[in-house]
């Protein structure tokens, strides 16, 4: 049987389009292909290199906060989640890589101290008496403390209003200080969605905390609760990191300010708690 030969020509053609094929990853022919980003890197010893060589990240965050931070059927959701997943990003690091941990509001600086996480973003205010234990980047959110009343109390429309009064709010919390501080009666609890079932009941008059948390809850549970009040405290969240780190301070303060620059902060704001609240200029970060 005789075999039948190609001409050389359909040879070179075919060896061409195959070179061609495997060069592009099998991209049809007279289409684009777009390089991979290039691998971050960062000074030897750093704790961002540390990160990025071992390609995953652990953050701690609130689990059982509307808007910010909730632990949805997908996992984690929300704006502190969100930002969390642009410093990984910026790392190198894809969002399944992250190692997500829930942090209630008194487990916040041991977690830090312990090196159970590498950062918290979870609704974490900066104060002074903190920052003798961890340090702070941020902040990239300006909250105020305001008051989640029944939907049908006429009676409590301000601080002044809680003087003397049971009110809910969470162990280790800024809020918690500050009830004491008017002269309300703090009951306290680990989470704030714990305080919900005390306000139906009436074991206690209202619940407070951060305004931005009250109305992810009331959202949540439309029609049962009110937002009530001008927020009386102001409350700049921060990213929580290992005290004294400032090379990965520095260096999280900078990448907020990219992701102001660049829309990916706006666009967080709006996929999340935006669909409630408004969006707000983010603060400038505290270089300290």
């Amino acid at each position: 049987m005789k075999r039948m030969r190609l001409p050389l020509i359909a040879l070179a053609a075919a060896g061409a389009l195959a070179l061609s094929a495997c060069a592009s990853g099998g991209t049809p022919a007279g289409e684009e292909t777009t390089a991979p980003e290039p691998a971050p890197t960062f000074e030897e010893g750093t704790t961002m290199a540390a990160l990025a060589e071992a390609g995953t990240i652990t953050i701690g965050t609130k689990f059982d906060q509307p808007l910010f931070g909730l632990n949805g059927p997908n996992g984690p959701e929300g704006f502190d989640v969100e930002i969390g997943k642009i410093i990984a990003s910026e790392l190198g690091i894809a969002e399944e890589d992250i190692e997500w941990k829930e942090a209630v509001s008194a487990n916040r600086e041991p977690f830090i101290q312990n090196g159970e996480v590498d950062i918290v973003v979870a609704t974490y205010t900066i104060n002074d008496k903190r920052k003798e234990v961890v340090s702070f980047a941020g902040p990239y959110y300006m909250a105020g403390q305001s008051i989640l009343v029944l939907a049908d109390n006429d009676d409590i429309k301000s601080e002044d209003d809680l003087v003397g009064q049971p009110v809910c709010s969470v162990t280790g919390s800024t809020p918690a200080a500050k009830l004491a501080e008017i002269g309300a009666e703090p009951v306290l609890t680990d989470t704030y969605s714990n305080c919900l079932e005390p306000l139906r009941s009436g074991a206690v008059v209202a619940v407070s905390t951060d305004n931005v948390i009250l109305a992810g809850l009331a959202a949540q549970n439309e029609g049962e609760f009110k937002v009530v009040g001008e927020p009386f405290t102001e409350e700049p969240y921060g990213i929580g990191l290992a005290l004294e780190d400032t090379d990965f301070r520095m260096w999280i303060n900078d990448v907020l300010e990219k992701a102001y620059e660049d829309g990916r902060y706006e666009e967080a704001w709006n996929a999340t708690a935006g669909t409630v609240l408004p969006f707000v200029e983010p603060p400038t970060p505290d270089r300290y």
